[in-house]
């Protein structure tokens, strides 16, 4: 594996041809649950998936969980967002996994979970499912914060 920017995952995806092209796959990780979002085919909009829970004794449950989504769902790779400490606005770096090269990628976003917190609160929905929609939709503003970031800089970095 090598390190590259946020932008070379992209370009590496459109160097590909559109009908091989991948989505990819954004992880909010947190202590107890993963959140998951996809991208679209275009890899412009992301969209919630599931939650998996996360335990020590289901590592290896998790990863065939991977495995099964990275053909099923075509993925190209991951937009992990690192966990942050809570009280602290820091805005910490997401790891993104690219499987046809087996490299790696780092990119910046602001901490998600708790904006979606804000937002689901008021709702006084049962703990489960808002702990569900919090985490699912802090995946979507990490993949999302990813995408936006990389389609705008392409836009820029194209002659005119």
């Amino acid at each position: 594996m090598k390190y590259l920017t946020p932008l070379a995952l992209f370009h590496e995806l459109l160097k590909t041809k559109a009908r091989e092209r991948g989505r990819l796959l954004g992880l909010d990780v947190g202590d107890k649950y993963v959140g998951l979002a996809i991208s679209d085919p275009h890899n412009k909009i992301a969209s919630p998936l599931s939650v998996l829970l996360r335990k020590k004794t289901n590592i290896d449950l998790m990863a065939s969980d991977f495995q099964s989504l990275i053909s099923e769902l075509s993925l190209m790779g991951f937009v992990v967002g690192y966990p942050f400490e809570r009280g602290r606005a820091r805005t910490a770096p997401d790891v993104c996994f690219h499987f046809t090269h087996h490299q790696y990628y780092h990119s910046y976003v602001s901490p998600s979970s708790h904006n979606v917190e804000l937002l689901v609160k008021p709702l006084d929905l049962h703990p489960v499912l808002a702990k569900t929609i919090t985490d699912k939709f802090a995946a979507v503003g990490i993949l999302q914060g990813y995408l936006d970031y990389v389609n705008k800089k392409v836009e820029l970095e194209a002659p005119e």
